[in-house]
């Protein structure tokens, strides 16, 4: 068994880590910004920062990713490639293993070009199947600052209908939907304000990172993507992105109109959510009576959503041994402390 194991999941917008010790404990767990659309050298850096933060040691890396999607790659073949490859290269004497979905952890050695479509955006499943594993049935959701993965866990299985993002976009298990990148002009299109319906501005004024900043359930450690305007990330400047939407002029005294309206978009994404969620529990595989498995840094709406339907709820990082002091936790990084958790079974 190797004495330590460092799980990345390599994202298009950040890179997240999970140090896993031989005693099967987690023992830290670090996120860095990374936009990889930027270019190849956005991901080299932030590694490296990553391996500077990291205390122990790791003598086995278990990879897997999503940024193969971004369009600074011509398809995903290519961002696949290209990210293994930059991998290699800020880690020239480390052991490599890859997760390609359905054909499970594999050496670097053996990837060939025909691994490339298992191993894009494949980190769901890693996160799904270590959940199942511990798990008999339940609802997973893995809300993060990007998207949302809903999956349907029955008698220690995945329930997946989809594979690939096309696939599961078409099942509602990939919902396109984040708490913090996600435009907000992407959430609403309509908004009920100053008791009036009304159009909002198709513009990049805000992101639902100034929603949550504005409701107080953003954590500063999790809001690492730039606002929109490239202003501060305040909670009165917040307000002032969010009023954009509306064409309503900001003032300060008035704040209790833009915490209403950050609600009523909250509620928006909720909506959407819910309704993926209840695609998936239609299948009547799973009762009322199993939990609502909540990952990502957006899972107080997981939680919020279990008590409103009056189901139990499952936080990630109690299925996890961790001793993690940090605000960032197993949970915010489900996907990288799972391929180091499935590594270390297989080993």
């Amino acid at each position: 068994m190797h004495s330590s194991i460092l799980g990345w999941d390599i994202g298009g917008a950040h890179i997240k880590a999970v140090a896993l010790g031989a005693n099967g404990v987690i023992s830290q767990v670090v996120q860095k910004p990374c936009p990889l659309w930027k270019g190849l050298d956005y991901l080299h850096k932030a590694v490296n920062q990553v391996l500077a933060d990291i205390v122990e040691k790791q003598v086995l890396h278990a990879i897997t990713m999503t940024g193969e999607l971004v369009d600074y790659f011509d398809n995903r073949d290519q961002g696949v490639e290209n990210i293994l490859t930059t991998m290699q290269t800020c880690l020239p004497t480390c052991e490599m293993m890859i997760y390609a979905g359905q054909d499970g952890l594999l050496k670097l050695q053996q990837i060939n070009k025909q691994h490339y479509k298992n191993i894009a955006s494949a980190n769901w499943m890693a996160s799904a199947s270590l959940v199942a594993s511990t798990l008999n049935n339940g609802l997973f959701i893995d809300i993060g600052s990007t998207t949302t993965d809903i999956l349907l866990l029955s008698n220690h299985k995945v329930q997946a209908i989809g594979v690939t993002d096309y696939e599961r976009l078409v099942s509602d298990e990939l919902v396109y939907t984040g708490v913090v990148r996600t435009a907000v002009m992407a959430v609403a299109q309509t908004a009920s304000f100053q008791g009036q319906s009304m159009g909002l501005m198709a513009e990049h004024f805000a992101t639902m990172a100034d929603v949550y900043r504005v409701t107080g359930e953003l954590n500063e450690c999790h809001d690492q993507t730039d606002t929109a305007d490239g202003a501060e990330k305040t909670v009165i400047a917040s307000g002032k992105r969010l009023s954009r939407m509306t064409g309503y002029e900001f003032a300060e005294n008035d704040f209790p109109h833009w915490l209403q309206f950050a609600e009523y978009i909250k509620q928006q994404q909720k909506n959407r959510i819910i309704q993926a969620c209840k695609k998936q529990l239609s299948r009547k595989l799973a009762s009322n009576k199993e939990p609502f498995i909540g990952a990502g840094v957006g899972r107080f709406l997981v939680k919020q959503i279990a008590s409103e339907w009056g189901y139990p709820y499952r936080d990630f990082s109690d299925l996890i041994a961790s001793k993690c002091n940090a605000e960032m936790t197993v949970a915010d990084c489900a996907p990288a402390a799972s391929v180091a958790l499935l590594a270390m079974s297989i080993k």
